[in-house]
């Protein structure tokens, strides 16, 4: 059992639910940093694939029946109540959405915020979420998104220093907090995703999500029988998504994947096709540029940051249609993706994980302090 007060460094993240790119990046640095503690809320059985790759223990703040009370609650609950013990910590790096709220228990010490994102369910698209509920459930989550946005601002106004992830998220915080934080992007193993060879089909990598619109490509396909998709992940909508692709042989729903399985997958493919609604960052589309493969993306967030279009992949209208993706595909032959292969790779390497955790290290020591 772990004793946090026998530590002094932490990493606080808000929970690991799945093989993602935020809990890939916490637990990068929990790798890179042995003698940090992570502290999260809870673990998700989702998060498997990525928990057989690591040798720590992270520290789990949920206790007895904390998991009737759900994700969101129990984070809420434990990082508000449960982190006294960080009161004479020296340094905590901060991420997420309700990580930050545990700021207030630390009395000494350096505090660090990464963002990924705010939580734009509080902020900018509040009244989309509003739209989805029913209208008697519409009062409490107007309350509780009054109180988590003003919980959240006044946790990361508190940071000694904030990072955001990318470019795109530095300048949503600049929007909602007034903070103009600096630039960190996440960290990509650029050594394990590697060209493996090019057989006949295209993947999409993208959790499968309303706001990650998969289920377009996996329409454009079914209007491509020639062409294979292999949709490497899973998500809320993989029931319904697997109900629409029907009996398509072309299609093929393989569910969350261990690591090595995804380094094969994408090793092997033509493209990746990744096209959410303006995604924080991503890292799925760097990663397989690492590959030598190219990204069929959208021309909005953070890939933006990443693809180049006409020469890492091909970026999408803002409103991506089923005949945009019908003619992207068409037009990144396998002919075509083999001649971006080393612009892809060469892409890839300035999102390196050991870019990434040269920098991070300078910074939670202090040696790279911007004013």
């Amino acid at each position: 059992m772990i004793n946090p007060a026998e530590k002094r460094q932490f990493i606080l993240y808000d929970y690991l639910q799945v093989a993602g790119g935020a809990e890939r990046l916490t637990q990068t640095l929990a790798e890179a940093l042995p003698d940090f503690q992570m502290v999260v809320s809870q673990i998700y059985p989702d998060y498997r694939h990525l928990a057989d790759t690591y040798s720590g223990a992270p520290l789990i703040l949920s206790k007895g029946i904390d998991h009737l009370l759900g994700r969101i609650p129990a984070a809420i609950l434990n990082f508000s109540l449960r982190t006294q013990f960080l009161c004479d910590a020296d340094t905590v790096l901060y991420s997420g959405f309700y990580a930050p709220l545990a700021v207030r228990h630390q009395q000494r010490g350096c505090r660090i915020y990464y963002c990924h994102t705010p939580p734009r369910y509080a902020f900018d698209l509040k009244q989309k979420y509003l739209g989805r509920l029913r209208p008697s459930l519409r009062p409490g989550f107007r309350a509780f998104t009054h109180w988590i946005k003003n919980r959240y601002l006044t946790s990361i106004h508190k940071m000694d220093r904030v990072i955001a992830n990318s470019d795109n998220v530095r300048a949503r915080l600049l929007n909602v907090a007034g903070i103009d934080a600096e630039v960190v992007h996440p960290p990509i193993d650029t050594d394990r995703f590697c060209w493996l060879g090019q057989d006949n089909y295209y993947v999409s990598t993208a959790r499968l999500e309303s706001n990650k619109r998969v289920d377009l490509i996996v329409e454009a396909f079914q209007r491509m029988p020639d062409q294979r998709l292999i949709v490497l992940s899973g998500g809320s909508a993989l029931k319904r998504l697997k109900t629409r692709a029907g009996r398509m042989s072309n299609i093929h729903f393989t569910g969350w994947q261990t690591d090595e399985q995804l380094r094969r997958w994408i090793g092997n493919a033509i493209a990746t096709l990744y096209i959410p609604v303006n995604e924080d960052f991503g890292m799925s589309p760097v990663e397989s540029m690492a590959a030598g493969k190219p990204v069929i993306g959208v021309a909005e967030g953070g890939l933006l940051e990443t693809i180049l279009d006409g020469q890492t992949g091909i970026l999408l209208p803002t409103e991506p249609t089923i005949d945009h993706i019908i003619t992207a595909v068409r037009q990144l032959t396998a002919h075509r993706a083999l001649a971006m292969r080393q612009g892809c790779k060469a892409r890839a390497r300035l999102f390196s994980r050991d870019i990434f955790i040269d920098r991070m290290r300078a910074i939670l020591k202090g040696d790279d302090f911007h004013q």
